[in-house]
This record gives structure tokens, C-alpha cells and sequence, in this order.
């Protein structure tokens, strides 16, 4: 072709975010890990380069691009009821199944008289934020496969069937029976038409037909409106049995090889999410097995559901991290106006003001971890756990998509479109807000904690209290809160506004006694001390802007 008419020359364009060690690049992290898990540094650094590579990134595209197929019949009209993946879906949750995301922290039960190690619940939040920046729709199974273990145990018979293959780090995709597989994954189906999170109303009925392990076989009939990773090996579900709703184990075949009677009857169209399959499902008569007492299926259950919310928070850190990384990567490398973005005043307080909500939802998702670490031997830390799961996830999940729509504007046009990263995350983050309990669900969580376990309460603000540290900005809030607690008449009311300003509150202590000090001061001056506001960049003009984007992303 003539030199007259070439114009494709590709100039003032960021090379691609790739090849990135998403451990060594994040310090906030690192110092999360350093603080509460420094025997994983190294595992989380080699782990870190695996999950940013180029190829990493690739699969992570690839399993969105050709989202799960549901085959509901063979050819001869024989019930199928398989879901069908990419490869790289699958590629994907053999990384995290090699560096044990999904079973890590229970690996002392195979060995009698063990303890978990100390640390264990960070260090794998901390790989678990990094893959899901790889791929976040993988993380489905691997965070109900991780979380499932907590119900199990409340069925020793069963657990003892089923837990060597959830701790193998084997990821074996087979439909087969469990007892011929390296591995397992598992569900969870809660949710029918008529409730929703009002899991009462659930109409699916568990007909005993059998004693036996846990509390004995039951028929199940009846749906569930969401059920999700319907590849999974067993699911945990809840079912009206003669003494009340009810935990069952579910598996995909019976002892006989046999496929059970699961029939899937749609995959949903989810807004984003699209590596993952949700389903839509009917029980022809399923068989399952009891797990805890009968009648007892919501504190059964709510094993799992709790172990989910911790999860949601770090992999919604995760992605807020991945989208603002991206954005700084992206301004430094563009130039408008002869200087680069990144330079420009306005763009740069916008950039920093995202960084000071990354470091406080990763300061608060990784304390949450801690404090599950500790629960069992430390009562602070057991109403740690209680109080702030709710907190934590409804605050972290909640600033995610507000935050990656911003990421996705300094991009521009580049953000906008489907061949780049953001557009994903921007329709990924909000799953994370709406699953295991929405906004209102968390809100009225943490409302029953408030009303009914005012010890709990008292050792939290006693413990945010204690980290004010001179802070007049901290003690101003905590008092403030205390004032809402003080009124029961608008406690109710009040819930959301209780709920963000105690997030708001932890996370200030947090920072105020970790991070460093352009870090700390400009989060306190702009959430707890400042005007209202909605928009990002705003009330930095007395910070260390330059320090705050410093420690985002190396040069």
C-alpha cells in the first residue's frame, strides 16, 4: 500500500494492563497480608504473577466472551440437565483450585486433633482478591465450594464422604459420580418465586424415605427460582420437611451412579456475570440427605451464607482495585493537552479520591478476614465478625460499581466498549451487592444485632473507640453514632445510615493505624469530616495527592 494512504499508525494509546504480578503491584495489599498472614507472602507473590499474566487475562476474556450453554436433552430426547463451559472457564478454576481458594482453610480437618493455622482466612481472601481480578465470575463455585464445608460439619457422616474430594486441589469439570472424581464443587439453591430472601415461604417439599447418613434420605419436590453453579457435583438447598424448612445435601448422582432427578430448566440472562451459570431448576422427586436438625434449615445454612458475605466483600475489593489500577495505568500513558492525564490537577484528585475507597474496602475486607481467623479463641473478634460481615459487605459492595463507572470515564470512549476490561467489570460488580442478601437484607442484619446482642455492639464501638488515636474527626463519628443508638424510636429507620457510618468509621480507625498518613488524613477529612458529596475528586486540596496515587501502582 502506498505511504500516501496509510493512516493506521496506533500513537498515544496505553499498552495493554497485562503481565502485571497483581500481589507485588498492590501495597495496600500487601500490607493487609504483612499484617495478618506474613507466612503466605511468598505463595500470594508467585500466585500474584500467575493471576496477572497475559494469558491469565486471556482466559478471563474468553470464558465471558462464550458464556455456559445448558443441554437440556441428548438427540434422543433423553434428559441431559449438563452445562456446557468454555475451556478457559475451566482453566480458570484450575488456578484457583491449585492454589487452594476453595478449600485452604480447612485443610487441618484431615488431620486429627489439628487446628486451622493462623492467618489462613486472610491469606486466602488475599489469593481470592486476585482472582478475581483474573476472572470473577469463576469465583462462584469456588466461594460456595470453601463456604459449604461450614454447614457439612453440622453432618459428620457426610462430611466425612464428601471433604476429601472439596480439599483436593485437583479441579476435575467430569460428570460423574463423586466417588470417581479427583474432585468437587458445590451449589446452593435457596430461593423460590414466591420469597425470595423470605425463605419461609419456600414451598419445596423433603418427604422422608429412608434412615441413613445425617438425618436420612428425603424426596424433594418443588423449585428454586435461583440455583447457582448448576455444573456442581451437590448443592446445599433448603426444603419444607415434616418438622419445618430444612437443610439438604443434593447431590448430582445417587450412590447407585445414577443421575438424581435435578432438571435445569433455564440458565439465567444475568446483566453481567456471564462466565457463571445461574439456573432455574425443578426436583422431580431428588433425592437428598439431612443436614442439621430438622426445622433448623436457616441457622443451617446461614454456616454458608456468612462465609459468601466475606467473599462478596473481598472480591468486590478485588475488582475496585483491578479498575482503578487500570484507570492510573491508562492516564499515565495518554496525553491530552501536552501533559499526560495523570498529571492533569483535575484528573489526579479524581484518581486519588478512587484510591482512598480501595485502600478502606481493602482495609476493612481483610480485617473481616482476620477477625474470622481469630473468632474462635477471641470474643472482640466473635462480635467483630457478627457485626461487621453484614457492615462490611453491604459498604464494599455498595461503592464497587459507583467507583468502576468512574474507572470506566478515565478511560473515555476506551472504556466504553466491550473489547476493553472496564465494560465487564462495570457489569460485573453489581452481583456482588445483590447476592447473599441486598442492601435492605444486610441493613436489617445488622438492625437485629443492634436490638438484640447490645453486648456484640458495646465491644466493636469500644474497639473503634480505642482507634481513634487523637483523632478528633474519629471521635466526633463514633460519638455520633452512639447518639443514633441511643434512640430507639429511629433505629429502624436509621439502619442504612447506622450501617454506612459504622463502614465509615472502621475503616478510618483502620487506616489511621496502618496506612500511611496522606492516605489516612485525606480519607478522614473527605468521609468523616467533610461536606456531603457525590462525586469523586472533591475536598483534596489540602493532600498529598501525588503520595496517595504514588503508592496505586508502580511506574
Amino acid at each position: 500500500m502506498s505511504a500516501l494512504f496509510s493512516t493506521h499508525e496506533v500513537t498515544n494509546q496505553p499498552p495493554p494492563f497485562e503481565g502485571r504480578n497483581l500481589f507485588a503491584d498492590d501495597a495496600p495489599l500487601r500490607a493487609a497480608v504483612a499484617r495478618y498472614a506474613p507466612d503466605a507472602t511468598g505463595a500470594l507473590q508467585a500466585l500474584g504473577s500467575t493471576l496477572g499474566s497475559q494469558e491469565a487475562f486471556e482466559r478471563g476474556r474468553l470464558a465471558n466472551e462464550h458464556p455456559p450453554r445448558l443441554k437440556t436433552y441428548d438427540r434422543q430426547g433423553r434428559r441431559l440437565d449438563i452445562v456446557e463451559f468454555h475451556p478457559a472457564y475451566h482453566q480458570c478454576l484450575a488456578t484457583s483450585f491449585a492454589a487452594g481458594l476453595h478449600c485452604s482453610t480447612w485443610d487441618h480437618l484431615m488431620t486429627p486433633g489439628a487446628v486451622p493455622r493462623r492467618g489462613a482466612q486472610a491469606a486466602r481472601a488475599a489469593g481470592f482478591y486476585m482472582a478475581a481480578q483474573m476472572e470473577a465470575g469463576h469465583c462462584c463455585p469456588v466461594t460456595m465450594t470453601h463456604a459449604a464445608v461450614s454447614t457439612l460439619q453440622l453432618a459428620p457422616t457426610l462430611a466425612a464422604q464428601w471433604l476429601p474430594r472439596i480439599l483436593s486441589r485437583t479441579y476435575d469439570p467430569a460428570f460423574r459420580p463423586m466417588q470417581e472424581k479427583a474432585s468437587v464443587t458445590f451449589g446452593m439453591g435457596m430461593t423460590e418465586k414466591q420469597g425470595g430472601t423470605d425463605v419461609r415461604t419456600n414451598t419445596t417439599t423433603a418427604e422422608p424415605i429412608a434412615s441413613g447418613a445425617g438425618g436420612g434420605t428425603h424426596r424433594l419436590i418443588g423449585h428454586k427460582w435461583f440455583m447457582s453453579a448448576p455444573m456442581s457435583d451437590a448443592f446445599l438447598v433448603l426444603a419444607q420437611a415434616p418438622g419445618g424448612l430444612s437443610c439438604f445435601l443434593l447431590p448430582r448422582f445417587l450412590p447407585d451412579g445414577t443421575v438424581n432427578a435435578i432438571h435445569f430448566q433455564r440458565l439465567k440472562d444475568k446483566l453481567g456475570n456471564r462466565s457463571n451459570a445461574s439456573s432455574e431448576v425443578e426436583f422431580h422427586g431428588a433425592e437428598a440427605w439431612l443436614v442439621g436438625e430438622e426445622g433448623r434449615g436457616i441457622p443451617a445454612i446461614i454456616e454458608m451464607v456468612t462465609a459468601t458475605r466475606l467473599d462478596c466483600a473481598v472480591s468486590s475489593a478485588g475488582l475496585m482495585r483491578l479498575a482503578l489500577a487500570n484507570a492510573v495505568h491508562h492516564t499515565r500513558h495518554r496525553t491530552v493537552f501536552q501533559r499526560h492525564l495523570a498529571d492533569q490537577p483535575l484528573m489526579a484528585a479524581v484518581l486519588a479520591d478512587m484510591a482512598l475507597d480501595v485502600e478502606a474496602a481493602t482495609a476493612l475486607s481483610f480485617r473481616l478476614a482476620a477477625a474470622v481467623d481469630e473468632a474462635p479463641h477471641d470474643e472482640r473478634q466473635r462480635a467483630w465478625v457478627r457485626l461487621m460481615t453484614p457492615v462490611t459487605k453491604l459498604w464494599v459492595c455498595k461503592l464497587a460499581p459507583a467507583l468502576v463507572y468512574e474507572a470506566m470515564e478515565c478511560l473515555g470512549g476506551n472504556g466504553y466498549v466491550e473489547d476493553g476490561l472496564l465494560a465487564r467489570l462495570y457489569r460485573e460488580v453489581p452481583v456482588n451487592a445483590i447476592w447473599e442478601g441486598s442492601g435492605n437484607v444486610m441493613a436489617l442484619d445488622v438492625l437485629r444485632v443492634l436490638q438484640r446482642e447490645p453486648d456484640t455492639v458495646t465491644l466493636v464501638i469500644d474497639d473503634l473507640a480505642a482507634g481513634a488515636a487523637g483523632s478528633t474527626a474519629i471521635a466526633r463519628a463514633s460519638a455520633r453514632i452512639k447518639s443514633w443508638l441511643a434512640d430507639p424510636r429511629h433505629i429502624e429507620a436509621r439502619a442504612r445510615q447506622i450501617s454506612e457510618a459504622l463502614a465509615g468509621l472502621a475503616a478510618a480507625t483502620l487506616l489511621n493505624a496502618h496506612a500511611p498518613a496522606a492516605i489516612a488524613d485525606a480519607f478522614i477529612a473527605t468521609r468523616l469530616d467533610g461536606l456531603p458529596r457525590q462525586l469523586y475528586g472533591q475536598g483534596l486540596e489540602a493532600a498529598d495527592v501525588s503520595s496517595i496515587l504514588g503508592r496505586v501502582l508502580p511506574s
